[in-house]
C-alpha cells in the first residue's frame, strides 16, 4: 500500500500532482470542435467564429431559429472538413454515414431535438500516437484509439441573468456545424490527456479546419474518468487546458478518497460533474439522464461518399505537423525539438504577424539559399538561430508582420546576411544592431520602399565591419586593459581556477564594448585565455 497524505477536504486548491499505483486512473475524453466553414451546417447562416461579440440572434436563418415549416440542407464544406480530420486520424470512414435527431427540449435548442450522428457516424476506429520527446510523456509511446467521430450542429448560448431572474438566449451559434470526436478510455495519466488535447488542438488548426480555441468554445473537452474501475464520472465546463489538468487531479484525489473513507451513501457514483475553479461540482445523477429518443432524421438524405474522392481528399493533404516536426529535427536541418515546435505548432494569437506556416516557409528558403552559397562553410544552425530567435523577437518588439519583411529581406538577402556572420566579416553584436536598424528603418517609412536591402552599403554607412587593422598587439592591449581595471578581482581567479569558465563572457562582453562590436567574440576569447594562461 502506498503512503498517502490527506488528500481531500472541502476546500482542494492544490491537488496532488502524482498518480498512485494503487490507484489506476482510467480516462477517456469527448471533444466539440467548431469547423470553420463558411456558412452553417444546416442552413445558409454565415458561420462567423465571432458570434458572441456581434449582436444576438444576427447570424440566424428560419432553420436556425427552428420556425416551423423550414427544412435543413447540407453544407458539403463540412462533410470535406470531417473526411480531412478523418484520414489524418487514420480513421475508417463509413461511405454511407446518416443524420439522426437527438431529443430534449431546452431554450437554446428551439427544433426540440438536435441532428448528430448516433447509429452510424461519419468515421471510427482512428488513433492518434503521442510519444515522449514530442509530447512529455512518461512513457515512451501511448497510441490513444478514437472510437469515432460524427457530424452534428451546435446548440445556441443560455445567458443566465441572476439580477433579473432571468435567461436571455442568442441563437448565433445554433446550427453552427461540429465535430464529435469520442476515445477510448486508453488515458492512463493526466499528462496524456494533455498531450492529446494539444496534439488534436494543433492538428486542426494545421488542417485549418477549425481556430482550436478553448477559451472561445470552439473546441469544448469532456472527460471521463474512473479509479480502480469503479464508477465513471463525466467532467464538464472545462474552458481551458489548465482547468482540464486540475480538474482531473482534484476528481482523481476526490474519488481516492471515497473509494478509501467512503461510507454507505457516500461512494463513487455514476454521475456528471461540473468544474468552478477549484473543485468538481455535482450537476447530475447518471440515473436521471433523459432518454434522448434517437431516431434517423426524415429530413435529411445519408451521406454517401465514393472511395475515390476520399483518395482524391487523402492525396490533397498538407504533411502532418509530426511528419514535419521529425523532418525539422533530422540532418539537415538538425534543428532541437523547442525550435521544431515553433515552426510547426499552430498558435492563433500569433497569426496577427506571422503563421507558423510563414515562417516554416521563410527559415526553408533561407536555408536553402544560405547552404548553397559556395563561401560560406555549413553552419545549420545558424539560420534557426537568427529567425527564430532574432528576427522573429524583432517582429514581436516592432509589431512588423513577416509577410512585410519578406519584401525587404527576402530569403536570398537574408541568407547572404547569415553568410556575413558566419564569415566573420561582421560581428554578431553588429549584425543583432544591424538587422534591428533595417527593420525599424522599414517600419518608420509605412512600409512604403520595398527595394531588397543593399547589406554592403548599409555596413559601410554605419561601419559595422571587423577592424581590418586590428593587429593581435592591438588586441592584447585592449583585453589587457579591461584585466587591470577590473574591480571584481575574483572573476579572474575563478576563471583560472576553472571554477566559474562562464565568467569569460563577462569579459567578452567588455571587449565587443570597447572594439564597439567590431571584434568576433572568439578572437577576444582567445586573448582573454592566452593572457590568463588559461588552458581549458
Amino acid at each position: 500500500m502506498v503512503t498517502m497524505k490527506r488528500l481531500y477536504g472541502t476546500t482542494f486548491t492544490s491537488p496532488v500532482v502524482r498518480l498512485y499505483s494503487d490507484y489506476r486512473l482510467k480516462c477517456g475524453v469527448e471533444i466539440h470542435t467548431q469547423l470553420n466553414t463558411k456558412n452553417k451546417l444546416f442552413s445558409m447562416s454565415t458561420n462567423d467564429p465571432f458570434y458572441s461579440t456581434n449582436k444576438p440572434n444576427h447570424h440566424t436563418s428560419y432553420f436556425d431559429l427552428g420556425l416551423p415549416g423550414t427544412q435543413p440542407k447540407l453544407n458539403y464544406e463540412a462533410v470535406l472538413f470531417a473526411t480531412k480530420l478523418s484520414l489524418a486520424l487514420d480513421c475508417e470512414i463509413n461511405t454511407n454515414s446518416q443524420f439522426d435527431r437527438k431529443h430534449y427540449f431546452y431554450g437554446d435548442q428551439p427544433l426540440g431535438y438536435q441532428i448528430t450522428q448516433h447509429y452510424k457516424p461519419f468515421s471510427k476506429n482512428g488513433k492518434l500516437v503521442l510519444s515522449k520527446d514530442i509530447d512529455g510523456l512518461e512513457e515512451e509511446e501511448k497510441t490513444i484509439r478514437i472510437q469515432q467521430l460524427q457530424l452534428e450542429q451546435d446548440t445556441g448560448r443560455s445567458l443566465y441573468k441572476e439580477a433579473a431572474k432571468n435567461t436571455l438566449i442568442d441563437l448565433n451559434r445554433s446550427n453552427v456545424p461540429l465535430i464529435e470526436l469520442v476515445t477510448s478510455p486508453d488515458f492512463t495519466d493526466i499528462k496524456q490527456v494533455r498531450g492529446f488535447i494539444k496534439k488534436y488542438q494543433n492538428l486542426v488548426r494545421h488542417l485549418g479546419i477549425s481556430t482550436g480555441d478553448l477559451e472561445t468554445g470552439a473546441m469544448r473537452v469532456d472527460v471521463n474518468i474512473s479509479v480502480n474501475e469503479h464508477p465513471r464520472v463525466e467532467l464538464k465546463n472545462l474552458p481551458n487546458t489548465s482547468s482540464i489538468v486540475n480538474a482531473i487531479k482534484y476528481e482523481y484525489n476526490r474519488q481516492i478518497n471515497l473509494i478509501r473513507h467512503g461510507k454507505v451513501g457516500n461512494q463513487v457514483v455514476a454521475e456528471t460533474r461540473s468544474w468552478n475553479g477549484k473543485e468538481t461540482v455535482k450537476s447530475r445523477s447518471k440515473e436521471t439522464t433523459i432518454d434522448y429518443r434517437y431516431l434517423p432524421d426524415p429530413e435529411l438524405p445519408r451521406i454517401v461518399l465514393d472511395v475515390s474522392l476520399i483518395n482524391c481528399i487523402k492525396a490533397a493533404l498538407p504533411e502532418l505537423p509530426e511528419s514535419t516536426l521529425k523532418t525539422l529535427m533530422d540532418k539537415p536541418f538538425c534543428l532541437s525539438i523547442k525550435d521544431a515546435k515553433i515552426l510547426t505548432t499552430n498558435s492563433n494569437k500569433q497569426n496577427v504577424l506571422y503563421s507558423h506556416n510563414e515562417i516554416r516557409r521563410y527559415y526553408l528558403d533561407t536555408f536553402s539559399e544560405f547552404t548553397s552559397l559556395k563561401d560560406s562553410p555549413e553552419q545549420s544552425k545558424l539560420p534557426s538561430n537568427w529567425i527564430i530567435h532574432e528576427l522573429l523577437g524583432n517582429l514581436n518588439k516592432l509589431d512588423i508582420p513577416l509577410s512585410e519583411v519578406t519584401k525587404i529581406l527576402p530569403a536570398k538577402v537574408f541568407a547572404q546576411f547569415l553568410s556575413l556572420i558566419n564569415l566573420k566579416k561582421i560581428s554578431n553584436a553588429s549584425g543583432k544592431l544591424l538587422l534591428f536598424h533595417i527593420l525599424q528603418k522599414f517600419k518608420d517609412s509605412g512600409f512604403k520602399d520595398t527595394t531588397p536591402v543593399d547589406l554592403n552599403s548599409v555596413i559601410n554607412e554605419y561601419d559595422l565591419g571587423f577592424v581590418s587593422n586590428c593587429s593581435p598587439e592591438e588586441l592584447k592591449e585592449v583585453c589587457q586593459g579591461i584585466l587591470d581595471n577590473l574591480k571584481d578581482r575574483s572573476i579572474i581567479n575563478d576563471l583560472v581556477s576553472g571554477k566559474k569558465k562562464n565568467s569569460i563572457k563577462y569579459l567578452v562582453g567588455l571587449g565587443m564594448r570597447s572594439l564597439q562590436g567590431r571584434v568576433d567574440a572568439q578572437s577576444l576569447q582567445d586573448m582573454f585565455k592566452e593572457i590568463l594562461g588559461i588552458k581549458w
